[in-house]
């Protein structure tokens, strides 16, 4: 069997120019960084008419077995084309801890991904790059500050802004940095975060323009006063300079699918650290020049889709038409109890019990949100019929329809059945969309009604250190905002070993700090960390060059 790479390599790109022309963008608002991937002028935005619709795909509880998620985007896109359907995707960019730790590239998959397979999985046009240095001057010039003799009287043990590097390094989760004398800055606790889950990401992510950016990077609160005032990025006078390295990496990439669709693939937040979700600009690219945008989501539905409708769609002002939730027979039998070994026979009774955890998934979309849905069932040479039956028969009780999915294997004519339910959905049924809860409750009404109606649970609970925290950030005036809850994304619960679909649990906040360029407040939950470590054996080991610059081991 062919890897996702080979299969990228085998398969000749279109310029880019020309996937560019197929969604009436004209070659003079392109940026190209070689043949196969652009930067797009925002200016094309001034004045463009109607919205497509725009379609989220998500997933079941994420399992070692895999679901499938990027490929079943993308197979849906090329299936709309297949079918006549004027439709765009919008992705978000791989980050490089996940490229060479466990998870591998997030471009899709078999002939189903979004290419050039290396540059999308590597420094594409250097986006992280840039975000990582505007967040690393910012930290920079807030250390500078107090060194300088600190005249807004920044508690050095207050600082809330942490440097970042986007790789998965553990060692760097916690340090002590300026020692060496006075000539090299205070001493004090610090760390890291990898660059997908820094504000300075989900600023970008947010932001709607240059303008727009730098008022949200003057927003950043970057470390508390003594006498427990915000300090901001404004306050230094940082955000010229930050949007100065950001100007271009704000521009939206244009690359490609296989089968030559037009792929916007821009910015990367963690779904279940930050809001999961590509940029507002690159879904807006999407929308105006697709009939019908198809966008993902991270994780499972109760993180990525939870926080795509609940924080992108009401910050952005977007409408979804209609859901895809992903799922394969394998993982849910492993939400039943079986081990990844165990995957390879017929079982009804753990797919039985694992079902939950889909319809769960499959009822938060179509009853909390009221978007009318489908269930993409991506399919391995194992199943049988009777436990495909059996996922439809479970599916249909509520109403969703479930379409079987080969775009591994067969690319867009795979996704043609579940692009012909989609385009069904959005023109027979009507979207009522509507969030988890109303802007106007508390921070912790509001983080309680994610736990109990979203995942399943008996609501959340405070540590003294949160609450304290709550009371202080509603008095500053940040009450409003909608909450991004960080969570492991293994489990609805805040314990990974919580499989399938539990009940009767309550999730403990242990932590909430607010992201006030972004426009959200952060609960961190259970022992969900902003910097993750490498596994025993990482994807990095299997990563090579030969003597012609040929890459190989990417997955």
């Amino acid at each position: 069997m062919k890897s996702d790479l080979e299969i990228a390599r085998s398969v000749p790109l279109k310029d880019i120019r020309e996937v560019a022309k197929s969604c009436n963008i004209a070659e003079e608002h392109l940026s190209c960084y070689g043949k196969y991937k652009a930067k797009v002028d925002l200016s094309l935005l001034n004045g463009k008419g109607k919205d497509g619709k725009l379609i989220l795909v998500t997933a079941i509880t994420p399992t070692p077995a895999g679901e499938g998620k990027t490929t079943t985007t993308v197979g849906l896109a090329d299936g709309l084309r297949r079918i006549g359907k004027n439709a765009v995707v919008a992705l978000r960019e791989p980050s490089l801890g996940p490229v060479f730790g466990i998870k591998g590239g997030a471009t899709g998959g078999g002939y189903a991904q979004v290419g050039p397979f290396e540059d999308l999985n590597l420094h594409f046009t250097g986006d992280f790059h840039a975000i990582g240095t505007a967040n690393n001057l910012l930290c920079a010039m807030v250390d500078n500050h107090i060194y300088q003799g600190n005249a807004l009287g920044i508690d050095p043990r207050r600082i809330v802004v942490r440097r970042c590097v986007d790789m998965n390094d553990r060692q760097l989760r916690f340090v002590v940095d300026g020692l060496g004398g006075k000539a090299n800055g205070t001493p004090r606790e610090d760390g890291f975060d990898i660059t997908v889950a820094t504000e300075m990401m989900a600023v970008m992510c947010m932001a709607t323009s240059y303008t727009d950016l730098k008022e949200r990077c003057a927003r950043m609160i970057v470390g508390y006063t003594y006498d427990d005032r915000p300090v901001t990025a404004g306050d230094l006078k940082a955000q010229g300079a930050m949007t100065a390295l950001l100007a271009e990496a704000l521009k939206p990439n244009l690359a490609q699918t296989l089968e030559g669709t037009p792929a916007f693939v821009h910015c990367g937040p963690f779904a279940n650290i930050a809001h999961g979700c590509n940029s507002v600009l690159a879904t807006k690219f999407a929308l105006k020049f697709g009939d019908y945008a198809v966008t993902e989501a991270g994780f499972g539905a109760d993180l990525g889709a939870e926080k795509f409708l609940d924080i992108k769609c009401r910050l952005a002002g977007f409408r979804p038409s209609a859901a895809v939730v992903v799922a394969t027979v394998r993982a849910l039998k492993m939400h039943g109890g079986l081990k990844k070994d165990e995957l390879g026979g017929e079982n009804l009774a753990a797919l039985e019990a694992g079902l939950p955890n889909l319809l769960r998934h499959v009822s938060n979309i179509k009853n909390v949100f009221k978007l009318p849905a489908v269930v993409a069932l991506n399919r391995f040479p194992t199943d049988t019929d009777a436990e495909i039956s059996l996922v439809m028969e479970k599916s249909r009780e509520l109403g969703v329809n479930t379409e079987l999915s080969t775009v591994w294997q067969d690319g867009g004519a795979g996704g043609v059945a579940l692009a012909k339910e989609v385009v069904r959905l959005c023109e027979e049924e009507t979207a009522d969309f509507a969030c988890a809860y109303e802007s106007g409750l508390s921070i912790k009404e509001k983080i309680d009604a994610v736990a109990r109606c979203v995942y399943g649970g008996s609501g959340a609970a405070f540590t003294a250190e949160a609450q304290k925290q709550i009371a202080r950030l509603e008095e500053l005036g940040f009450g409003g905002l909608p909450v991004c809850i960080a969570k492991t994304q293994y489990s609805f619960s805040d314990d990974p070993a919580k499989i399938g679909a539990p009940e009767n649990f309550v999730i403990t906040v242990r932590s909430v700090k607010v992201s006030a360029g972004a426009g959200f407040v952060v609960a961190l939950t259970g022992s969900i960390m902003t910097m993750p470590g490498l596994p025993k054996v990482p994807a990095a080991e299997g990563v090579d060059v030969d003597e012609n610059g040929v890459i190989t081991g990417l997955f």
